[in-house]
């Protein structure tokens, strides 16, 4: 019955995140680039009362064991990084990235990573993110240009005094594990030992997506999915609660029997 508390608690304890996490996507359904998160659970260590194979009292051997659990816990956090839907802005420096890849952006003294697209160009005309980044390799337009046109292969190109420019390409970065960056806040990521190194590729080339200007990637999170998950996460807690009710009604039954 001692057993019963702990396992539970463990279990509402599990709910809480999965509803702190659920929140949290929801919370972010309007933000760009926003890639949704999952949270990963396993179960404790198990109390072995009887091996499975092991010799019966008549020499046979058990088909199956004797295992009582003892809970669950939380073993990690993952970022889902499927596509988010375009949504059309008008702004030729803003850019979604259609298919595998991230922006490089200089932020102080590291190097970060962003799907969110929504560069604007500074007083000198080279391209930042809202929050004044610098994106890497730096990419700049004179202030001056007009009819800015960036190419799904992140070729750059402008009109400047009546002549047709091709300013310097947009790079794009990918990982082997996309899922082992560290999030900053910020629509940032930091590259990790788990991410693996940073490949440099340009657009549309060996697996990385294809840019599109005009438009901005919107958050995956479905908030049909979120919902359930949160209503899920709320009747799993309930029941937590009530087989600690349960246990310790059964704890106090079996202490009046011994009065």
């Amino acid at each position: 019955m001692l057993k019963a508390f702990y396992s539970s608690a463990t279990g509402m304890r599990a709910q809480e995140l999965l509803i702190d996490n659920t929140a949290n996507n929801l919370a972010n359904v309007n933000t760009t680039g926003f890639k949704k998160k999952h949270i990963n659970f396993a179960d404790l260590i198990y109390d072995t009362i009887a091996a499975p194979g092991a010799a019966a009292v008549d020499g046979q051997t058990k088909p199956i064991g004797l295992q009582i659990g003892s809970g669950v816990r939380a073993v990690g956090t993952t970022s889902v990084f499927s596509q988010g839907p375009p949504t059309e802005t008008g702004i030729a420096t803003h850019m979604t990235i259609e298919g595998d890849g991230f922006f490089k952006v200089t932020r102080g003294d590291t190097t970060a990573y962003t799907r969110d697209g929504s560069f604007v160009t500074d007083s000198e005309g080279q391209l930042v993110t809202g929050d004044g980044y610098l994106m890497d390799p730096q990419v700049t337009i004179p202030p001056l240009a007009t009819n800015i046109n960036i190419s799904g292969e992140g070729i750059v190109t402008y009109q400047l005094d009546g002549v047709s420019t091709t300013g310097p390409s947009i790079q794009l970065a990918r990982f082997t594990n996309p899922a082992g960056l560290q999030n900053l806040g910020g629509n940032l990521y930091l590259e990790t030992e788990a991410s693996g190194a940073e490949t440099l590729g340009e657009p549309g080339v060996d697996g990385l997506g294809r840019i599109r200007n005009n438009f901005l990637e919107g958050a995956n999170v479905e908030v049909v999915s979120e919902l359930v998950s949160l209503i899920t996460a709320q009747r799993a807690y309930e029941i937590n609660s009530r087989a600690i009710r349960a246990g310790d009604e059964m704890l106090s039954t079996a202490s009046d029997l011994v009065r």
